[in-house]
């Protein structure tokens, strides 16, 4: 079955990178932020799957 919730994470962290690319924001931005919380989020999901 599909792991919808990590499908969803990885979307918005694929959406909100290439707004930052597009854009050239800095870090310490809000998206650029976000993206680095969704990258804990997204480790904490597979290590927690892995088991």
């Amino acid at each position: 079955m599909a792991d919808l919730y990590l499908k969803a994470l990885e979307s918005e962290r694929k959406r909100l990178w290439a707004e930052c690319r597009l854009k050239g924001l800095a870090k310490g931005t809000p998206e650029r932020v976000r993206i680095e919380e969704l990258d804990g989020l997204l480790a904490e999901h597979k290590a927690k799957s892995a088991k």
